[in-house]
């Protein structure tokens, strides 16, 4: 199913108008209608942004509906639902796990894709090294340039941005704990 498709699905379950859900989440009306008819993809701050308003998760977001009828311990790449957009797809590995303690994701930029003009936050600590690609990694007004094996490990509480300033795809491999998505 597709974010907008989605995100209507979660609001009207709420019992939440467009207006109430903007007002919430502190964004127009208009951008929720746009996201909802598919018209834009949100970037995974704007997404947070109004998941925040529901409020939901990400990881509620998008495994609402899968059931978990015993312990899984493998993660196909298949089985690994897409919590990113704007560019950015970002596969969780361990989704629908109870009490999942880690948020593990492979993440994978296009060309000039980033996690949103705003820097965002939140509690918990994050890390996670460039499999291939150039990232820009911005950490509160410090700005550094990742490229292939370079790590990062910075408390997530910190205003930070992703972003591929290459001009081939970029994969990351990262973590986070708590888990946000």
């Amino acid at each position: 199913m597709d974010v907008g498709t989605r995100l209507k699905m979660v609001r009207e379950s709420r019992g939440l108008s467009q207006r109430e859900l903007a007002k919430r989440a502190g964004v127009t009306n208009a951008s929720i209608s746009l996201i909802e008819q598919n018209r834009v993809s949100p970037s995974i701050s704007s997404l947070k942004k109004v998941l925040d308003g529901i409020p939901m998760s990400m990881v509620e977001f998008f495994t609402s509906e899968q059931e978990t009828r015993e312990p899984k311990h493998v993660f196909r790449a298949s089985e690994q639902p897409d919590v990113g957009g704007g560019g950015v797809r970002m596969m969780l590995v361990g989704a629908g796990t109870d009490n999942r303690q880690i948020g593990l994701l492979r993440e994978i930029y296009a060309p000039g894709a980033d996690t949103g003009e705003e820097m965002y936050s939140h509690e918990g600590q994050e890390c996670g090294v460039v499999m291939q690609g150039t990232i820009e990694l911005t950490i509160d007004k410090q700005v550094y340039t990742l490229e292939a094996g370079d790590g990062y490990y910075f408390p997530s509480t910190q205003p930070h941005r992703f972003r591929n300033i290459g001009t081939t795809e970029a994969l990351v491999i990262s973590a986070n704990n708590p888990p946000t998505l």
